[in-house]
């Protein structure tokens, strides 16, 4: 049906699809659930964010499983790479999406102050945890990570957690941070009885205007300080997926591709109208306020992705293993089979998910949780 290069391609598409749907739906609760202590100021108010979320997080996780699945069966280099070179980092991410479920479960089991903080503090961490360290594991792609295949490609992984931790990728952590907050209280704002709700659009006004010089900053850094990757000569774009048969030079900028594929621009641009979106609309008109910051969350990150493309990720000891569109999927057959599944099972995933949140609609409200739990 496809030609092995633009099953590639769609598999890019399908995979950056899949990571936004994953930041957009499960991005807000992990932002609601940063915002806990913030938000909430007393056990009443928290109730109302945590049952604002509880009953569509687990949910909202079938996109990170997606993603993870995607990556292992269609670019199964980039997913040994990934989990064998960042395992800390990854490991600390499902920690966070360990102590989640534990939170929420454990939370109401003792009525005692202290025992409802403990866990609130645990939600809290979990969710900052994993928006930052998820910007943190993006921003090192442009700085390229330390890693190299040799002729039999058996990869070697040279540094560790820590080493990661460069001031770009701890500003990308930030951006990421700040977007998923802002996403997060903007959730609250739809979400949450009208006194939260009050307070979360300040919130998302005043996160938003931090996301978006934090997002310029970086950008600019990007585009001046740090050194991009290009294929030299032609790409093999229906090659077998050796990244060896390849040369990378360095030195341009990682805005290339910007260059040579204009449409590009229009994930930036809709970023920052995005968020101007937010500060307009999330006081206003709620929904609309929830839809501008699930664009710019997802605007955020395909403007990150096209700057990469065609670059999955890149290395930092040997540019020439660099993973690519073109030399680290699967194969021409199991791309085809999974994009049959992937048409099949997607849209029911999609409206099955719409469904939910129809039946899940309006506020929960302060009196709702006063009689739900007897005044605790």
């Amino acid at each position: 049906m496809f030609d092995y290069a633009t099953l590639r391609v769609i598999w890019w598409a399908l995979l950056g699809t899949l990571f936004i749907g994953f930041a957009i739906m499960d991005g807000f609760d992990f932002g609601v659930a940063g915002l806990l202590k913030v938000l909430g100021r007393n056990n009443e108010e928290r109730l109302v964010l945590i049952e604002g979320i509880e009953a569509t997080w687990e949910g909202n996780q079938v996109w990170f499983i997606l993603a993870g699945g995607a990556t292992f069966a269609a670019w199964p280099m980039l997913y040994a790479v990934s989990f064998s070179g960042m395992y800390l980092a990854i490991f600390l991410v499902l920690l966070g999406f360990i102590l989640r479920p534990v939170g929420f479960n454990f939370r109401g089991k003792v009525h005692d102050p202290r025992w409802a903080s403990l866990w609130d503090w645990v939600l809290v961490a979990s969710g900052v945890v994993v928006m930052l360290i998820s910007g943190v594991a993006f921003g090192n792609l442009f700085l390229g990570l330390p890693f190299r295949f040799d002729d039999d490609l058996r990869m070697t992984w040279q540094g560790g957690l820590f080493d990661l931790l460069h001031p770009f990728a701890l500003l990308a952590g930030l951006v990421s941070l700040s977007m998923l907050l802002a996403h997060g209280a903007c959730w609250a704002a739809l979400k949450a009885d009208e006194v939260l709700a009050a307070r979360a659009v300040k919130m998302a006004r005043w996160l938003t205007l931090i996301y978006a010089v934090l997002y310029v900053t970086a950008g600019i850094w990007l585009g001046y300080r740090i050194p991009g990757y290009a294929i030299s000569g032609a790409a093999l774009v229906e090659g077998v997926s050796n990244p060896l048969f390849k040369q990378v030079a360095l030195g341009g900028t990682w805005f290339a591709s910007y260059l040579q594929y204009p449409l590009f621009w229009i994930a930036p641009a809709l970023a920052f109208a995005s968020a101007i979106g937010v500060q307009l609309l999330v006081g206003r008109r709620s929904v609309a306020g929830f839809i501008a910051s699930s664009l710019m969350v997802g605007s955020t990150i395909a403007s990150a992705g096209f700057a990469l493309f065609p670059f999955l990720m890149p290395s930092s000891l040997d540019p020439r293993s660099s993973l690519t569109v073109w030399d680290a999927s699967s194969s021409h057959g199991t791309l085809s089979l999974m994009l049959g599944a992937t048409a099949l099972f997607l849209p029911i995933i999609i409206i099955y998910t719409s469904w939910v949140y129809r039946v899940m609609r309006g506020r929960v409200t302060l009196a709702q949780i006063r009689a739900a739990h007897g005044g605790y």
